[in-house]
């Protein structure tokens, strides 16, 4: 880094003045605010809109030759982060990357700060090579490290071979703190992942090898965070002990293996979807975490505008036909199923289900898992229900012809199907059925209406920030410039996790056919013409959908962009 020295006397502010992202009336404003807040002169600059933050940092990192990092997607070694202690990193907004030689690197919200460089030099006994990361990204490294540091310095300090102690197989307590701490490192370690991953709202756990380290990452509101990197050769013990709790062969590890689990935890019985794969570099597990007491069933609570709420709760109510709901893997579809079954849910109704599996228990309802293995596909339960007198049936999957034709001619015999399919939007179900071999005149008749969905991310109520986008950015998303909007974007604290969202809710595409579209599926019509007309019928898009939500306040326009595929 050239003339290092000179660069790091120079306060921030002044930088950015120089650099002409900030006017001289704007850093005088920001340093009024900081003598009354006391608050850093980079966060201040951002939370007035006077600049980007990314396009802050970018800037310091292409002209001034310190280094941009993305926390985020960085691997960290534990043994680096203890050279910085937790209080000190959090008093200076700083984390520890990397040591190279007598050379430590350290991300620092601001690199320019001098008093903070030179305690970390003394602190770390090491040189300080700074780089910049967002505060925000730097809070959040700090909380997952530090968090863990306790838990593996248990673990670093034992035995070379750790040996896994067997447990009862089927449910286990994990809420005797005291018993925990009699057991096994490993044991305890698993134990404090599952605590941690059920406290952060986690719905996946995956325990992945690497060349050099062993990486724990929790997926919450679906997006994956890096939560904490164990030392590698616990990488063998860590997989059997989870293999123990599911029931799995410990010595098989080239086959793909499935088991289950459950725990009770503050008196809630979680149940744990486990799956196991063989890499290059030994194998990964993936825990989906199913928490029943966490589950809604109430359509009013998922996200649907009240147009749209209407009409679909008009359309379960129907006493025969089919409902589809489409999306991707992870998108909520069978969350809406089981909201639609509970909202019709009678005891003068017989409703069956067919799910693989059945991930959730409902009250009153048969419901029944498929299992490939002794033959029991979709299609085989399928034609046993049809002779249980079925009155409204849930299909899990609609994955080939031979279950959509069953489904379709239930539809039309005077039964109520709901399904899902994977297509990217509502209209696209038609053509999909079609594609599959299914007459168009059967799909126009038993077709009550299509629900694409995706999720989005929901602001944080305690954090989000209002800001004003470009008028250019306005314009390209289809807003009025005349009417005024309160947009927010996030902003991150500690009650969502530095991520600046928490929770998620559905945004919703519904394509009820008409009878114009009815008679334009018999033609064998391709997705846009089926998109046109469903739009001249008063079908909103998702990214319509998603853009109410931004109005309401509920969640972000980048966030909308990333589940809808816009940018």
């Amino acid at each position: 880094m050239a003339e290092p020295e000179k660069k790091k006397k120079k306060r921030l502010g002044e930088i950015l003045r120089e650099a002409g992202l900030i006017s001289e009336d704007q850093l005088l404003e920001a340093l009024e605010t900081q003598q009354r807040t006391g608050e850093r002169i980079g966060k201040i600059l951002v939370k007035l809109g006077m600049v980007e933050e990314d396009k802050m940092m970018d800037y310091l990192g292409e002209q001034l030759g310190i280094p941009h990092i993305n926390l985020s997607t960085y691997s960290i070694d534990p043994e680096v982060v203890k050279l910085i202690p937790e209080k000190m990193a959090r008093k200076y907004q700083s984390f520890p990357l990397f040591k190279i030689a007598d050379t430590l690197t350290v991300a620092m919200s601001d690199p320019f700060d001098v008093v903070a460089l030179d305690n970390l030099k003394y602190i770390s006994k090491c040189k300080i090579e700074p780089a910049i990361s967002s505060e925000v990204k730097i809070l959040r490294a700090i909380d997952q490290y530090y968090r863990s540091l306790a838990i593996m310095k248990e673990i670093a300090d034992g035995e070379e071979s750790i040996e896994v102690i067997t447990s009862d197989k089927g449910d286990m307590d994990l809420g005797d703190a005291a018993a925990l701490m009699d057991e096994a490192p490993v044991i305890k370690l698993i134990n404090s992942v599952i605590m941690q991953a059920i406290q952060s709202r986690a719905s996946d756990i995956h325990i992945e090898p690497d060349k050099n380290i062993l990486r724990i990452r929790f997926r919450v509101d679906g997006v994956l965070h890096e939560i904490m990197s164990p030392p590698k050769r616990l990488h063998a013990a860590m997989i059997s002990r989870v293999k123990v709790m599911a029931d799995m062969d410990i010595a098989e590890k080239r086959l793909p293996q499935d088991g289950r689990f459950h725990v009770k935890f503050w008196e809630k019985e979680i149940s744990f979807r486990v799956s196991t794969i063989a890499t290059i570099h030994g194998e990964k597990v993936v825990l989906r975490i199913l928490d029943k007491s966490a589950f809604s069933f109430g359509l009013e609570q998922l996200g649907f505008s009240q147009d749209n709420l209407d009409i679909f709760e008009k359309l379960v109510r129907k006493p025969y036909g089919i409902i589809l709901v489409t999306g991707p893997t992870g998108s909520g579809k069978t969350t809406t199923l089981y909201a639609a079954l509970d909202k019709i849910n009678t005891l003068d109704k017989n409703i069956i289900t067919i799910e693989d599996p059945v991930e959730y228990e409902l009250r009153s309802i048969n419901q029944i898992p498929v299992n490939p293995k002794v033959g029991l596909n979709f299609a085989e339960v399928l034609r046993t229900v049809m002779r249980q007198d079925p009155d409204i049936i849930m299909i899990g999957e609609i994955r080939d012809m031979e279950t959509a034709e069953i489904a379709i001619r239930a539809a039309l015999t005077g039964h109520l199907v709901f399904s899902t399919l994977h297509t990217n939007d509502a209209p696209g179900a038609v053509t999909r059925l079609v594609d599959m071999g299914i007459e168009p005149f059967l799909i126009s008749s038993a077709i009550l209406g299509v629900l694409a969905q995706r999720l989005v991310r929901r602001l944080c109520e305690k954090c989000r920030e209002e800001y004003t986008p470009t008028k250019e950015a306005l314009e390209s998303l289809g807003f009025e410039l005349d009417k005024e909007y309160k947009f927010y974007q996030p902003k991150g604290c500690k009650y969502c996790q530095g991520t600046g969202y928490r929770g998620r809710q559905g945004i919703y595409e519904l394509f009820v056919p008409d009878h114009y579209v009815r008679d334009l599926i018999i033609r064998r019509p391709s997705t846009d013409m089926l998109r046109q007309a469903g739009i001249h019928a008063g079908m909103k898009s998702l990214m319509e959908d998603g853009m109410r939500q931004v109005i309401e306040g509920i969640t972000s326009i980048e966030e909308v962009m990333r589940v809808t595929e816009e940018v």
